[in-house]
């Protein structure tokens, strides 16, 4: 996977001036778009799209400064139909504008070019296994919340704490189907992880297809597949949310499995009675690569 990182960074660095077709870059390297972006994101700590427009600001503020061309020939050159687009790209990497930077040499704020290497770390052992489920339901009540990656995510915590307990109740009792009981569900992730971007999380259950869904509750098919299951137990949701960063720092680089797009999973065996510590199941969606 790091080869393939690597190779992705210098195809951007040979396509700064025209769209990068990423889906045809990821079947060359072997690997999906959707675990490209996601280890991509993962690892370089922010979304490859985002990589792509600091470098080409970079890039073409050396053309700027050196006065090449004119505003519009620099803007349409590296993607842009017009220098009003060019410059708010442009002030939006370099905090000004394009004319300013012509005529001072500054400021800039270059973003290098990234290059990823494997640190051998890994001293503590993460405790998997991969299971191999069949197709089954999850149903839950659902909302669209924002990507928090740090802490805990008041929006989520909010849809929980509103359910009056009869509710966590009824949605225990529907659970019939490994992973059993209640769960946390992520779908519908922005492959490249955006911290802020939209997500649909669930507070439900898994049941087998054959258990009708309650038509008050949201429901998600999921096909039959293979999973990763990593056990997390410490400070919650600190432990969790680390034991999600490793999966892509450690795990995955090192295993034969990449993500498929399905909805992640968490469930919750043991906690502290103020939710301040908890034994949990991070459940990932995988494939053989």
């Amino acid at each position: 996977m790091i080869s393939a990182l690597n190779r992705l960074v210098d195809l951007v660095e040979e396509h700064l001036t025209e769209e990068l077709d990423v889906p045809a870059v990821a079947r060359a390297l072997g690997t999906t778009e959707y675990h490209l972006r996601r280890m991509f994101s993962s690892l370089a700590g922010m979304p490859l799209s985002e990589y792509v427009r600091r470098r080409r600001m970079t890039v073409a503020a050396g053309a700027v400064v050196r006065g090449e061309d004119d505003l519009l020939g620099i803007a349409v050159r590296y993607g842009y139909g017009s220098t009003e687009a060019f410059g708010r790209a442009f002030r939006a990497v370099h905090g000004a504008n394009p004319g300013d930077v012509r005529r001072d040499g500054g400021p800039l704020r270059t973003q290098p070019q990234i290059r990823f290497r494997l640190t051998v770390e890994g001293s503590i052992p993460m405790d998997t296994r991969i299971v191999e489920r069949p197709a089954f339901r999850l149903v839950g009540h659902a909302a669209r919340v924002p990507l928090i990656h740090h802490g805990v995510n008041p929006h989520i915590q909010h849809l929980i704490t509103a359910l009056p307990q009869e509710e966590h109740v009824r949605l225990k009792a529907l659970s019939d189907t490994e992973p059993a009981g209640l769960l946390q569900i992520s779908d519908d992730v922005d492959p490249d992880s955006t911290e802020g971007s939209a997500l649909t999380y669930v507070h439900g259950v898994a049941v087998s297809l054959d258990t009708p869904a309650p038509e008050d509750l949201h429901a998600i098919e999921v096909p039959a597949g293979m999973w990763a299951v990593f056990r997390v137990a410490g400070s919650y949701p600190q432990a969790l949310q680390q034991a999600w960063a490793a999966t892509a720092t450690e795990w995955f680089p090192s295993n034969p499995w990449r993500l498929r797009p399905a909805p992640s999973m968490v469930s919750v065996l043991e906690r502290a009675a103020d939710f301040s510590t908890a034994t949990c199941e991070l459940w990932l969606p995988v494939e053989p690569t």
